[in-house]
């Protein structure tokens, strides 16, 4: 069956989200009542940003992969079988975010055991790397960050996304990658519809896309981004799709394509009238052979009588995350009223949380990382005694000491901050309750902008995720295969054994933010979680001044500034969007009811649905 004789099939009703109350958000969230990005089911229908009923639940930022992640559900499918599958239609659908030549983290929830696991998928530098891999050899100086570094071989690691995939399906599915793989084929041979999104991350990529000719040939065809409202086709992925799909994973980490994969990395395909120096990274196919993901415990931290379960280090989400619940524990946060003081503590709590992930957070192959004592409520309570609830401290703050004690904290020097905005995140829960908080990436929206020829798909710069300087005391440095730390934070919300909430996003560094965000305004200020996921955000990561998206500071700034928050608006060196987060959600109600909840208008607006829809 094609996708075209699939649109003739209605879609399921969806609930819209309610806007945020007065009280809550005085200048009121994005709106929660605009359209969501177009399905592939064209005209007959489109999906919203909310969803109630039972039956199962899928929640990402794009119509084709919540369709496809809700069919699979509907057909007997688990939470694993439909976030791989999800997983592999956005690697069509969001080219620019996710796809084979990516990685990410994948965190689950088995009902039948009640035990949350873990599959870090993170990229790998190559075994050749070296440390001044960044440093320009004519200049003696690093690379200028974007649009040169991030724009070259040098910043690809090693993928990790098939072997997540895998993985996934070994421990936790019931069906097979070919037969998981198969909807995302049928999409990218038969297309989807190009919306504003997908035109304008084309066009923001425009000059990069435009240096390396393989990557001008699919994604600027005439010279120009697809026009929206044009069906975008991939048949080269459709074809790569279906070896691997024939062939198991080897077709990728071994054989021609590893190979292709590794020359393109060692010599990057630039169009000889770019000025782009797109330096040659290291990769080999031996590097591609020899990559395996890696399993390991989830973080865990109790937080008002709920367990936040969430991904260890070589990601920075789980004792991040964790580490700012923990702290803001110790308050009485509420809505209402006391709004402004609990988004101080928020911020505050976030400040201190980010400055010990710098400290000691990187690859636990490599580093001695403290995971048990960031995720302590003993580390958190020596790092509250340092927050004033009335006034904010400058900014960036020190460290904690990790044996828990003093409560001093001294000003530090800020880091810059260099994990891209993009990325893209899935949740889901089924039938029988199990459920998957899955974020992948690319890392920079278009990754590094360099085409394997002929497959289809782009490949990551992740490795510019590493500090840029070469400090040998950082967690962070860069080391032959070593994973880049992380802020991808896929959570999972426990209550009494059960899953009560999947939560994720894409973002960056905000990534953690807005999990934590989210977080509290469902738990701790009276939100329901389309009024949480709407709500605007500031992102507060140990910096002088707090990011905040334009509603947030019209809400906010003036009931924040006795306490001596200083708000700028958000927007970065990557992108002009004042936007932060994309965030995909989903919550289990009493007798299994499920909300489930996607972005009402950031990034375009996400995709909810339900297998059986009702109130």
């Amino acid at each position: 069956m094609t996708v075209l004789a699939r649109r003739t099939r209605p879609l399921v009703t969806l609930v819209a989200t309610t806007a945020v109350g007065a009280a809550l958000v005085a200048a009121g969230p994005p709106s929660a009542q605009a359209a969501a990005r177009p399905s592939d089911s064209g005209a007959t229908g489109s999906s919203g940003s909310t969803a109630r009923g039972t039956g199962g639940a899928v929640s990402s930022v794009d119509a084709n992969a919540s369709r496809i992640g809700r069919d699979v559900l509907r057909r007997g499918g688990n939470a694993a079988d439909a976030a791989v599958a999800m997983a592999s239609a956005l690697g069509v659908s969001e080219p620019y975010s996710a796809g084979l030549g990516g990685g990410g983290y994948f965190v689950y929830y088995d009902a039948r055991s009640r035990k949350v696991s873990t599959i870090d998928g993170r990229e790998t530098a190559p075994v050749g790397i070296t440390p001044d891999a960044f440093v320009d050899p004519s200049t003696g100086k690093p690379y200028s960050f974007t649009p040169e570094l991030v724009s070259s071989g040098v910043a690809v690691g090693v993928p990790g996304t098939l072997a997540t995939w895998q993985s996934a399906l070994d421990r936790f599915g019931t069906r097979s990658l070919a037969r998981t793989l198969a909807p995302s084929i049928e999409l990218a041979r038969d297309g989807f519809v190009v919306d504003d999104t997908f035109r304008s991350q084309t066009l923001d990529n425009k000059t990069r896309f435009a240096a390396f000719p393989d990557t001008a040939r699919l994604f600027l065809p005439g010279g120009d981004a697809p026009k929206v409202g044009t069906r975008f086709r991939n048949p080269d992925l459709a074809r790569t799709l279906t070896r691997i799909a024939r062939q198991g994973t080897d077709a990728f980490y071994r054989g021609p394509l590893a190979a292709e994969i590794a020359d393109v990395v060692q010599h990057p395909r630039k169009d000889p009238a770019s000025t782009l120096p797109a330096p040659a990274g290291s990769m080999t196919s031996r590097d591609l052979a020899t990559y395996k993901v890696r399993q390991q415990a989830a973080t865990k931290i109790r937080y008002r009588g709920l367990t936040v379960h969430g991904m260890a280090p070589s990601s920075s989400g789980g004792t991040t995350v964790g580490e700012a619940l923990n702290i803001v524990e110790n308050h009485r946060l509420r809505g209402g009223s006391g709004t402004a003081r609990s988004l101080h503590l928020y911020l505050e709590a976030s400040a201190r949380a980010f400055a010990d992930r710098g400290a000691y957070v990187g690859d636990p192959a490599f580093v001695k990382v403290p995971t048990t004592t960031l995720s302590s409520q003993r580390f958190a309570d020596s790092r509250d005694c340092t927050i004033d609830p009335t006034t904010a401290a400058p900014k960036p703050v020190s460290p904690g000491s990790l044996d828990g004690t003093g409560c001093a904290t001294a000003k530090a020097d800020e880091k810059p901050d260099t994990e891209n905005v993009s990325t893209t995140h899935l949740s889901v829960v089924d039938r029988w309750g199990n459920a998957a908080s899955y974020t992948l990436t690319i890392e920079q929206t278009g990754g590094s902008a360099m085409t394997v020829p002929g497959r289809g798909f782009l490949l990551n710069n992740e490795l510019t995720d590493f500090t840029a300087a070469y400090d040998p005391n950082d967690p962070n440095r860069i080391a032959p295969g070593k994973r880049p730390r992380s802020s991808m934070s896929p959570t999972i919300v426990t209550e009494n054994g059960k899953v009560a909430y999947v939560v994720g996003s894409p973002g960056g560094a905000t990534i953690i933010t807005t999990v934590l965000q989210i977080l509290l305004n469902r738990i701790d200020l009276g939100m329901s979680l389309p009024e949480a996921v709407a709500a605007p955000r500031a992102s507060q990561r140990n910096t002088a001044t707090t990011p905040a998206e334009p509603a947030f500071i019209a809400a906010y700034e003036q009931a924040l500034a006795p306490y001596g928050q200083k708000l700028v608006p958000s927007g970065d060196q990557f992108t002009s969007a004042a936007e932060i987060g994309a965030a995909a959600a989903i919550e289990v109600g009493p007798r299994g009811r499920l909300t489930a909840v996607a972005e009402p208008t950031r990034r375009g607006g996400g995709s909810a649905m339900v297998v059986r829809p009702g109130r």
